[in-house]
């Protein structure tokens, strides 16, 4: 008897993932929860178990195509049975006059006369259309659809090159339109003189190495971060929009967004409160390593309270950062630059951090990102009152 293998719930409220690789083919035995495809969601890459034993009757669905959750991915029997056979068990059609010519592939697809024409007209493959009519039937609505995403005219572009959207890019561009349309964000920036956490920084390298671990400024600006966070709560929550309530966070669990060769990810550092400088270096490291190799769980990027994003690695100054939605507020850190600055009463050289910090006006106001923008400074700009607060 066949069984029909379905795209099942991921969970984390994932509604589809992109087919990356078959790891079997059609008329392959296959053995009770071997892995039989890897599929990526906008969160990881996942291989998917046979939930049976049997032969891979017909594989439904191709690698790069999108499947939503409950499609049909593929069909198992329990015995084998070769596609030639299968094939010769549908009967010859037989009218009045004879014999029949089967039936052209295409009949399989639900639609009229008319969009067949215009389907034909326009290029466009009836079978890479979702139809939206009764019972799936392709209306002429849809033919436009298509052709509004796959026909459009780019001959005034020139030379072009067509990516799809999918993967972490695409939810990245999800993500970022759902921050749009839900924060009413304003963005606020500072300058911090962390010449003397610089100097520290560059003393204490070979003892953390020493360690197992690389320090950089990071950890740092998470713990200032914190401690800034514990005297405007505002920063560290999210809002229920359906009760029309603020959720003020009573605890610091930090997004930290990883540029990795497939887009944006953002795993997040729980506790920050509860780790000293040390432990989050290590932290940090282990994190972006599984970002980067696609090794991360959903678990491990969901959560988080308050976000802080690095693009200054990459050689940016200032930038207004977009929120990491439901969360109400993103720091961003630029580059650290040698600048003339006014220093114990006379111009000095010194080292300086550009921050950028965006929120949401819906939660708190601009006196409030202001303010807490000067606490972090104050952390950052005296390293000693930073270690004085933390764990």
């Amino acid at each position: 008897m066949a069984y029909e293998f379905r795209l099942s719930d991921l969970g984390e409220g994932i509604a589809e993932a992109e087919l990356r690789k078959w790891l079997v083919r059609e008329g392959e035995r296959i053995s009770e929860h071997q892995p039989v495809l890897e599929v990526e969601t906008d969160k990881s890459v996942v291989e998917l178990p046979s939930p049976r034993a049997g032969v891979v009757r017909q594989v439904h669905r191709r690698e790069g195509e999108t499947v939503r959750v409950g499609e049909l991915l593929l069909t198992i029997s329990d015995v084998e049975e070769a596609p030639a056979q299968r094939e010769t068990q549908r009967p010859a059609s037989v009218g009045i006059v004879g014999t029949l010519p089967e039936a052209d592939e295409e009949t399989q697809v639900l639609a009229t006369p008319l969009v067949r024409k215009l389907a034909r007209e326009r290029g466009i493959d009836l079978k890479e259309i979702r139809g939206s009519g009764p019972h799936g039937s392709i209306t002429p609505e849809d033919l436009e659809r298509k052709g509004a995403t796959g026909q459009r005219e780019v001959a005034s572009y020139g030379q072009v090159e067509r990516l799809p959207l999918k993967g972490v890019r695409r939810a990245v561009a999800r993500n970022v339109m759902a921050s749009q349309r839900n924060t009413a964000f304003v963005t606020g920036m500072e300058e911090a003189d962390i010449t003397e956490l610089w100097q520290m920084r560059q003393r204490e390298q070979q003892e953390v190495e020493s360690r197992g671990s690389h320090l950089t400024f990071l950890p740092f600006i998470i713990k200032a971060a914190q401690h800034a966070l514990r005297e405007h709560p505002y920063l560290n929550a999210s809002v229920d929009d359906v009760a029309e309530e603020i959720i003020l966070k009573k605890e610091f669990h930090f997004g930290i967004a990883v540029d990795t060769p497939d887009g944006l990810m953002v795993p997040v550092v729980r506790d920050v409160d509860r780790k000293n400088i040390v432990e989050l270096a290590k932290e940090l490291r282990v994190l972006g390593v599984k970002a980067r190799n696609r090794t991360i769980t959903a678990e491990e990027m969901r959560g988080s309270s308050f976000t802080i994003t690095n693009y200054g690695h990459f050689g940016g100054l200032f930038a207004t950062p977009i929120i990491n939605w439901p969360d109400v507020a993103i720091l961003g850190c630029g580059r650290i630059v040698d600048r003339p600055w006014v220093h114990q009463g006379e111009i000095a050289i010194r080292k300086i951090l550009h921050l950028s910090l965006t929120f949401d006006h819906r939660v708190t106001d601009g006196a409030d990102a202001a303010q807490f923008l000067a606490r972090l400074v104050a952390f950052l700009e005296d390293p000693a009152l930073l270690f004085l607060e933390s764990v």
